[in-house]
């Protein structure tokens, strides 16, 4: 995964990154401004300014209880082809997205996304039914001139959905089951087959996901849900 430079940055990721305007928080997530996507995951920025985006992480789930993972596309600026869980982006500095009650502007965001990506119809995935389990802060390098530095809502989710990926984000998806994602892991581990995960994939699962995932299948994910704390996991 080599660097990618402004003149080599796929057209629609050059877009999105001048033109998406993330939400700048502070460390107990209170709005404090905005700035382009480009600027929120230069490092530089990131260290120099100490810039902190909202965002959020999807894990949808079907009935049969395996979690949908997707494999970022090719072009993307940070984290070309590494796996990761359902989807993962930001709300943007929008009134829709900006909604503090109940989390809306954070849901709504999830659903606009989860069409971006995945080509799942918004009353595939109700913003109603996003069920908010916490939150986590972390910061992570990619390759050298970008990273991630983010106040992250995991949200759960579990529906049937239809599901036609976006070649501009998506590289593939796949379902598994908690023994198959412990393979996965077991793999990226070892180096086998080229396997990468995202660096927030890797914290939720080595902090919640195998608890988490087992509320889900009890029905029992509001006795797990904590969004009064903000994990510091950096």
């Amino acid at each position: 995964m080599g660097e990618v430079t402004d003149a080599a940055m796929d057209a629609v990721q050059k877009r999105l990154m001048f033109e998406d305007e993330c939400i700048l928080v502070d460390e107990n997530d209170n709005v404090v401004g905005h700035d382009s996507k480009y600027n929120c995951h230069l490092m530089e920025k990131i260290e120099s300014e100490n810039l902190l985006h909202r965002a959020f992480s999807v894990f949808l789930f079907n009935s049969k209880y395996e979690l949908l993972l997707q494999q970022r596309s090719a072009t993307k600026v940070t984290f070309p082809l590494v796996w990761t869980n359902t989807c993962c982006s930001h709300p943007l500095y929008r009134e829709s997205e900006l909604i503090q009650e109940n989390f809306l502007g954070v849901r709504n965001a999830a659903q606009r996304k989860l069409l971006d990506e995945l080509g799942i119809p918004a009353e595939d995935v109700p913003v109603d039914d996003f069920f908010p389990l916490g939150r986590m802060l972390y910061k992570a390098p990619s390759d050298g001139k970008w990273g991630e530095h983010e106040l992250d809502y995991l949200l759960f989710m579990v529906r049937d959905v239809n599901v036609h990926p976006n070649p501009d984000e998506v590289a593939d998806i796949k379902y598994v089951t908690q023994e198959e994602l412990k393979e996965l892991l077991r793999k990226a581990d070892a180096g086998k087959e080229g396997l990468k995960l995202s660096p927030w994939f890797r914290l939720v699962v080595d902090n919640f996901l195998f608890k988490w995932w087992d509320h889900v299948k009890q029905g029992t994910l509001h006795e797990a849900a904590d969004m009064k704390t903000i994990h510091k996991l950096i």
